[in-house]
Formats: structure tokens, C-alpha cells, sequence
């Protein structure tokens, strides 16, 4: 559903992203794990055609991102850090407007129980957004890839500034994604939700997949000491 050949992003003299080479598959959740500046971001924003290569390619269900722009972005659905919602709006208003924007025309009804298998609290669906915590703008966002049937959740930092509560709720519903065979590609620091929810890790440094592995062959203490020496190294 996500390949990258080669992908190289380049601003003057400095290399974000190095011949980066990557795969994954529906049902996969591939979590990308790398101090700031690591070249996380820039992967997904040019799977998002946000930015143009410099050399190599990037292809959303076998497609070039570059030459089908439209099309490539019908199959993904975006998460960042600090999904931007109206904030006077509320939780059903946003929702019916993004659907809108993407030619959906579901019902009150529907669009009220997708925000419900997302998490929402049934009170919270009729609040403004201005009084709603991180975690629950998240689940605003995930309604919309469920209204959008998306293919593919791409996600940058979409934990960080969660209490452990609302982060494990949050993993539970991209397990259930993952279940349905969405491919996840997620950006992250948090190594623990990395093992937990993950089928496949990767680790970056300066722009360079330093390491690519599969959740179930390692452990926490695995994971973690790898990750600690690439970032010493």
C-alpha cells in the first residue's frame, strides 16, 4: 500500500531523507521511530505529495505520488500532531464539513455513530472542539478515515501530549483499523507504543533507515537498547 524507492529528499546541502527504501503492506503498522529532525516527517509528506523528491519515488497503492496527485490522496487519510479542527465548531459540525469536503453526504445518524466507534463520548459530540482535549480531536480524526473508507492512516506523533489512558485507547482503535487492513504508517518517539501496537519498526537517523524490523522478533529491552546505540553511534 506504501513503497518508497530510493526516496531522497534534499534542501541545498543538507539530506533530509536518504535513499530511503520501504514497504507496507495492508494490515501492517509500520512505526517510524527517530529523534527530531531524523527524516519522519518528511517521509510522510511526501507520501502526502507536500513536498516533491529530489530523487526517487514514492507510491501509494503502486501509484507515483508525483504524477497522481489526486488520485494517491483518495486512498490516504492525514493525522498530525495537532490535527486542526474549528474550534468553534463542534465534534459532528467538523466532521460533516471534512466528509463535505470530501464529497461524502452521510446522515446525523451515521456520522454520530462513527464518531461513538471512534470513542467519542456520546456527550462530547455536540460540544465546540475548544473544549475538547488532544485525545479527543484524535478520535474526531479517525472518524474521518473511517467516513473516507481510507486505505491508508498516515500519523506524526499522534500520541505525544496523551495521558496513558487516552494513548492506550488510541492504540486500540488503530489495532481495529489494522484488523479491517488498513495499512498504518506512524511516526513516533514512543518506543513502548512502537512494541505494543507495531507489527514492524524502523529507526531513523539524519535521514537514513539505520534499522527495519519485525515487533514480534524483538523485545522491549531489544528494541530499546538498539535504538539507544543508533542514537549514540
Amino acid at each position: 500500500m506504501l513503497e518508497t524507492k530510493d526516496l531522497t529528499k534534499k534542501y541545498g546541502e543538507f539530506t533530509a531523507l536518504n535513499s530511503l527504501n520501504l514497504s507496507i503492506r495492508a494490515g501492517d503498522i509500520f512505526c517510524l521511530l527517530g529523534a527530531n529532525g531524523a527524516g519522519k516527517s518528511t517521509t510522510i509528506n511526501l507520501f502526502l505529495n507536500f513536498i516533491e523528491p529530489t530523487t526517487g519515488k514514492a507510491f501509494v497503492n503502486g501509484l507515483d505520488v508525483e504524477k497522481n496527485p489526486k488520485k494517491t490522496k483518495q486512498y490516504l487519510s492525514y493525522i498530525p500532531e495537532n490535527l486542526q479542527l474549528y474550534q468553534d465548531m463542534t465534534g459532528l459540525e467538523n466532521l460533516r464539513f471534512f466528509c463535505g469536503l470530501q464529497g461524502g453526504n452521510q446522515s446525523r445518524e451515521e456520522l454520530e455513530a462513527l464518531l461513538i466507534k471512534s470513542g467519542l463520548q456520546k456527550d462530547f459530540i455536540s460540544k465546540r472542539v475548544n473544549a475538547y482535549s488532544k485525545g479527543m480531536r484524535q478520535k474526531v480524526g479517525v472518524a474521518l478515515a473511517r467516513a473516507k473508507s481510507a486505505k491508508i492512516l498516515l500519523l506524526d506523533e499522534p500520541t505525544s501530549g496523551l495521558d496513558p489512558k487516552a494513548s492506550n485507547e488510541f492504540s486500540e482503535l488503530l489495532l481495529e483499523m489494522k484488523e479491517q487492513g488498513v495499512a498504518i504508517l506512524m511516526a513516533t518517539h514512543d518506543l513502548f507504543r512502537a512494541k505494543d501496537t507495531g507489527t514492524h519498526i524502523g529507526i531513523m537517523k539524519q535521514g537514513v533507515l539505520v534499522d527495519n524490523m519485525t515487533s514480534s522478533q524483538v523485545t522491549f529491552q531489544d528494541l530499546e537498547q538498539k535504538y539507544l546505540e543508533h542514537m549514540h553511534n
